[in-house]
């Protein structure tokens, strides 16, 4: 008799080109043998292009929870006011005590429409990711009556440090208090993200890095002279994640150096930025570039010299991560500057020369790495070798520990 292939359902609350760990998950899935369908969201208009030049490249099935203001009208609608009655009720109630259905309701837009697309077919393992689909993979899971997994991106509970994000912070921890414990495994983006969830609620995620396959260019070994160019990438551009510590940085040595950085711009903020250059680092050229889709990060991060990692302490979450840009910058031989979180320090130790560590906010200290890197072209050599060593030894998607561990899992329970 054949083999039953065994069929896995991904799912994301966000869209398909927005969530890199669900889209590797999906492919390393459907190159093991599962047959693979991948649940997402459709709401914001500039990644939608991006949703279909990934989805052009894939053989698994996708399904659309769309919400998007053209597209998908009635349905945000609809979300937005149920989003809107239970956030109302959730701070009235507060969200310890608000019931159950509405404290995930206020903590995600679309849990209905995403529970009723994920349960339409039949699978036996669910595995969803983002804040948003926490608890809609449960729901579905029960309704199909299989075991889900769910991965830990960010230490949910700990990434909003405003007034409004106490409920947001209050509201993740219900939804994981009532899905991580039913889980029949679960993955986190970092050691540390994965250490803050065991002394939390007593669970035992495995840490899967935001790491990607490997892409050196022809020319990663040769100087290039000029003027030293940072690199910086995010969905997002806007405050928080350290972008003014290398502006002034930059003034500072006055090395008339470039500052690209590619994300969808938040325009105050942008406004800000620039007073910021004019004032302090007029010799700085910024340039924007627009979001581009996940399988084009590690061959647009290439023509740099030094990617920028530069997040700050205040959010909790950001001290535990180790995010995508980090992983994207080795997986395409570039050096890394990291700020000296907790979590970043520690990845630093294993990076053998590719990163250098500045303390977030000493702004004298990260000029200083500007200006040794501009002035010492062995140190640019070394630190490139040292970063494709440490992508080629580790630091990649292949590597047992993260895409390896990942299929033991799913193994485990099929």
């Amino acid at each position: 008799m054949a083999a039953v292939t065994r069929r896995i359902t991904v799912v994301t609350a966000g869209h398909l080109s927005s969530c890199p760990r669900m889209l590797k998950a999906a492919d390393a899935f459907h190159d093991a043998g599962y047959q693979v369908r991948v649940v997402s969201a459709r709401h914001t208009e500039w990644a939608t292009a991006a949703d279909l030049a990934v989805r052009a490249t894939r053989n698994w099935a996708w399904r659309v929870v769309d919400y998007g203001r053209a597209s998908g009208w009635r349905r945000r609608l609809t979300t937005a006011a149920r989003f809107r009655a239970a956030g109302i009720a959730a701070r009235a109630v507060g969200a310890g005590r608000v019931a159950l259905p509405l404290a995930i309701r206020a903590y995600s837009r679309a849990h209905d429409e995403l529970v009723r697309t994920v349960a339409s077919e039949p699978a036996d393992l669910i595995y969803g990711g983002t804040t948003g689909a926490l608890a809609a993979v449960a729901e579905a899971a029960s309704r199909l009556g299989i075991p889900y997994g769910l991965d830990l991106e960010d230490f949910h509970s700990a990434e909003q440090d405003s007034a409004d994000g106490e409920l947001a912070n209050a509201l993740a921890t219900r939804v994981e208090m009532a899905t991580l414990k039913n889980a029949a495994f679960l993955t986190a983006a970092s050691p540390m993200i994965a250490d803050a969830y065991r002394s939390k609620y007593g669970v035992e995620p495995t840490p899967i890095h935001n790491t990607f396959s490997l892409r050196f260019s022809e020319d990663e070994m040769s100087d290039r002279p000029g003027r030293l160019r940072l690199y910086w990438f995010s969905q997002t551009l806007g405050p928080g994640r350290g972008i003014e510590d290398a502006v002034e940085a930059a003034g500072r040595t006055n090395l008339g150096a470039e500052l690209h950085l590619r994300a969808r711009p938040i325009e105050h903020y942008v406004a800000e930025l620039e007073r910021l250059r004019n004032r302090v680092a007029p010799t700085l050229a910024i340039v924007r570039h627009a979001p581009a889709a996940p399988d084009d990060m590690v061959p647009l991060a290439q023509p740099y010299d030094l990617g920028l990692s530069c997040e700050q302490t205040r959010v909790p979450n950001r001290r535990l991560s180790l995010n995508n840009k980090i992983f994207t910058y080795l997986a395409a031989g570039l050096p890394v500057v990291l700020s000296a979180t907790p979590a970043q320090a520690q990845l630093a130790r294993d990076l053998d020369g590719a990163a250098f560590v500045y303390e977030p906010g000493d702004v004298d200290g990260l000029a200083a790495h500007f200006r040794r890197w501009s002035a010492d072209r062995d140190r640019r050599l070394c630190a490139r070798r040292a970063a494709r060593a440490a992508a080629e030894r580790r630091w990649h998607w292949e590597h047992p520990d993260d895409r390896g561990a990942l299929l033991q899992r799913i193994c485990a329970c099929l």
